[in-house]
């Protein structure tokens, strides 16, 4: 354990459990590094990982956003390019976006798709499906309402979902963002993947979570407030 991480478990008790706005008081205190920390959430959840109806996946809309711009590709017909572009997607297009992709275009965050042109996207699978960037109609991201998805997803809308271990990790905020900002974005992810309970998991279905700097120690949550 280096200087600074060192300087920074004597700010609390690992074996404690702390209320979310206290957790973020004590991430906080941190010793700061050269660049805006993304402040993160680790939850690991209790479900059969083996069972396909236990999978966890969502999307919640973060109060404060999430401290970065978002770049977002729309794959939509020729006509609906412009509309798009000037909802505010960064790029728009159909058969020309998809060859642009398939040369090595990866210079977005989130893509967005209308159902009419998925058919032609699939052969993007293999590209944007480890990456997380496939469009999905559980996420809100394939769709004809193409200006209602940019602005959300512009206002801080960010999909979440369970790895092969069942936990979801996810960044919240930034460091830079004051302590309430934090513990709102904060609450609002856990709220939502409370909210994302599969309903064969039994027990307690968050069965713990941490909250940390990109560089700083992790902080257990008291999940009182959140039990389901």
């Amino acid at each position: 354990m280096n200087k600074r991480l060192k300087q920074a478990s004597t700010l609390y008790n690992k074996a404690q459990a702390y209320k979310l706005d206290e957790a973020v008081a004590i991430i906080k205190k941190c010793p700061v590094v050269k660049f805006d920390e993304s402040v993160d959430l680790s939850i690991r959840l209790n479900i059969d990982t083996k069972e396909l109806s236990q999978s966890v996946r969502g999307f919640v809309v973060l109060p404060h956003g999430t401290g970065k711009k978002t770049k977002v590709a729309v794959f939509c017909k020729a006509d609906m390019a412009d509309k798009a572009k000037a909802c505010g997607a960064d790029i728009a297009g159909a058969d020309d976006l998809v060859q642009k992709v398939l040369a090595g275009y990866l210079d977005f965050d989130v893509v967005i798709a209308t159902p009419d042109i998925m058919r032609d996207i699939s052969k993007l699978g293999k590209v944007l499906g480890p990456r997380g960037l496939m469009p999905s109609p559980k996420a809100g991201t394939v769709t004809n309402d193409i200006e209602k998805a940019i602005a959300e997803i512009k206002a801080g809308k960010v999909e979440f979902k369970m790895d092969k271990l069942g936990c979801v990790n996810m960044t919240v905020a930034k460091r830079s963002f004051n302590d309430n900002a934090i513990v709102e974005n904060a609450e609002s992810v856990l709220k939502a993947v409370s909210h994302a309970r599969p309903a064969h998991a039994k027990g307690k279905f968050l069965r713990s979570v941490s909250i940390s700097t990109t560089m700083g120690c992790g902080v257990k949550l008291d999940l009182a407030a959140y039990s389901v």
